[in-house]
């Protein structure tokens, strides 16, 4: 199926020269100047070799039909991440090269997209938004409740995020997956 080069997501497969490959990042330009520019990092699938391409956003692409669908994760261990389809409890094993450093997201139970081909896990895709923990930050400044002053936040993952002051530790909060930021206060 051909799509243009700036519908391109993380976690979308394309193929090129008879080779798939899974898009790790997708960033479009707008020069003031020139053409619109789509420049996408990929990993070929058949052997993991690390490819960046980059394409005026108007021209097509041709994107791989995979299979996707919603998956539970269980846990991981030396041979890699174990996933169970909730209907069939059919269960799939992604290798690191697949998850990425996405794995700090990765919580028992999360329900995640994988993307396979011939029952091959080849790429991942979160959920939007994750509810992390705070474990640990730095006490509020007095003074300092400008709102665009933020500080720097551990989370129950090991991820460091920017929260703005009124963040303590022990506070659940939601994150974007994709850049990692802080988006609210969890609703919980």
């Amino acid at each position: 199926m051909k799509v243009i080069a700036s519908s391109l997501r993380k976690g979308n497969v394309v193929e090129m020269d008879g080779k798939l490959y899974a898009v790790l990042k997708a960033e479009n330009f707008h020069p003031g100047k020139g053409t619109p520019t789509t420049s996408v990092d990929m990993r070929r699938i058949s052997d993991g070799v690390k490819v960046s391409e980059r394409w005026r956003t108007t021209e097509m692409v041709e994107k791989a039909t995979v299979d996707e669908r919603e998956y539970d994760y269980l846990y991981s261990d030396g041979e890699g991440y174990h996933f169970m389809e909730p209907n069939t409890y059919e269960q799939l094993t992604a290798t690191e090269d697949v998850v990425g450093e996405d794995a700090v997201f990765l919580t028992e139970g999360i329900k995640v997209y994988l993307r396979t081909f011939e029952g091959v896990p080849i790429a991942l895709e979160l959920p939007q938004k994750v509810v992390v923990e705070i474990t640990e930050t730095e006490p509020v400044v007095k003074g300092q409740t400008a709102s665009s002053s933020y500080k720097p936040a551990i989370c129950s993952n090991g991820l460091r995020v920017m929260v703005p002051p009124h963040i303590g530790a022990g506070t659940r909060i939601v994150i974007n997956t994709d850049d990692h930021s802080y988006v609210e206060r969890a609703k919980d």
